[in-house]
């Protein structure tokens, strides 16, 4: 038996059956038309929003990085909760202001920036956190043809990465940021320019559990970004520190201690240096904000047995939940939290593998996983499934097609 993640403490059983936002998993997939399908809380959204803003400083504004989920009605969602929008692409700048988001609250990250992409976010006023100096050069070029001070901002490759984070985003040679040591000469010739001078982006690794970590990180953030603008002799309009909060995905994950966080970056809020003295401070967070408040239900369409082994075949799969196949960037496969969405109240009695509809053993949604006893018509519900997955994940692979999406 493999252990399976713990699921996400919101949600409840109605008649013995999950629920998200007070209506049982069936309802849900009938409105939605079938299986399967991404439900989405707006409940627990706005919950995890809440307990955020109580447990940071007042003085840090929360910006929603996109690329978690970029779902329109969840986006249109979080534009009331959030102080401002991260994207990575021409193409999220278009979703963003189809959402109703102001290009003063979006600011643009992402390496291999292409000029169209470059062209429309000056146009329309949006901050690009610069990747390297050919970047710059191309903007400031871009700038002086459309007569526009664009917005730019640094994003700093430093030298140190983030303890224990899922993915490391900074330190060493890394294709994201500019390296810490040429960032102050870059800086002087985007002031002299004649640019708006946004400030730094320094975002060193994701998927962090640790508190410690993250207060470590966020101390030597702080401290970088100070050194660098005296070594430049700018000021620093604003500050995006990153993210990198976790959420538990597997056994023995326990939640972050955002308390913690909030407490000593407040500390450190109150014993700036000067040069910080009148900067605007962010954090970027998608899986934290949207991941645990999304399910993904998928129908069982065959039972079988194979070599004294159960397996749950069901219509979803690694085409919609790369994450949870264990194919996104995970080392070792390890059990999401997964259940029977129509039976949440049973208890476990049998050890099934869950996979999908796929022609490849990749596709694997549950090893050796203890769940109630689940027949052809029953519904699986992943968990933790708000964040990178229908859009991170190849729905068109051999030729499946995209998973229903709902907020509720």
């Amino acid at each position: 038996m493999k252990p399976l993640g713990p699921v996400p403490p919101q949600f409840e059983a109605i008649e013995g059956e999950l629920a998200v936002g007070g209506r049982k998993a069936s309802a849900l997939v009938r409105e939605a038309g079938g299986t399967p399908l991404f439900v989405y809380s707006r409940a627990a959204i706005a919950a995890r929003m809440e307990a955020l803003r109580a447990a940071m400083p007042e003085r840090l504004a929360i910006h929603y990085a996109m690329k978690a989920n970029p779902y329109g009605p969840l986006l249109e969602f979080m534009a009331d909760l959030v102080d401002g929008l991260d994207i990575a692409s021409g193409g999220e700048l278009d979703l963003a202001r189809e959402a109703g988001y102001l290009p003063r609250e979006i600011s643009f990250a992402g390496p291999g920036k292409r000029d169209g992409e470059l062209t429309a976010a000056i146009r329309a006023g949006v901050t690009l956190n610069l990747e390297s100096e050919n970047e710059a050069e191309r903007a400031l070029d871009i700038g002086r043809a459309l007569g526009v001070a664009p917005r730019l901002a640094i994003r700093v490759n430093p030298s140190f990465e983030m303890r224990g984070s899922g993915m490391k985003m900074g330190g060493g040679a890394k294709p994201f940021g500019v390296d810490e040591d040429r960032v102050p000469a870059l800086a002087r010739q985007i002031v002299d320019a004649g640019a708006m001078w946004r400030g730094f982006h320094i975002y060193t690794g994701s998927q962090a559990l640790d508190a410690e970590a993250i207060i470590e990180t966020q101390g030597q953030v702080l401290d970088t970004a100070a050194r660098l603008a005296q070594e430049a002799a700018v000021e620093v309009p604003h500050l995006n520190m990153g993210g990198g909060f976790g959420i538990p995905y597997f056994d023995k994950d326990r939640p972050l201690n955002i308390s913690a966080i909030g407490a000593a970056l407040a500390e450190r809020f109150a014993e700036l240096p000067p040069v910080l003295a009148e900067t605007q401070f962010a954090i970027e967070l998608g899986r934290y904000l949207v991941g645990e408040a999304g399910v993904y239900l998928t129908r069982i369409v065959d039972r079988k047995e194979s070599h004294g082994a159960t397996f749950l075949v069901c219509d979803g799969g690694l085409h919609h939940q790369l994450a949870a196949s264990g194919n996104f960037g995970t080392v070792v496969r390890r059990n999401y939290p997964v259940a029977i969405a129509n039976k949440f109240a049973a208890e476990a009695e049998e050890e099934v593998n869950v996979v999908g509809c796929l022609c490849t053993p990749l596709d694997r949604l549950a090893d050796q996983a203890m769940l109630p006893r689940a027949d052809v018509g029953d519904l699986v519900a992943v968990f933790c499934a708000g964040a990178y997955g229908a859009s991170a994940s190849p729905a068109s692979f051999l030729g499946q097609g995209p998973a229903r999406e709902m907020l509720v």
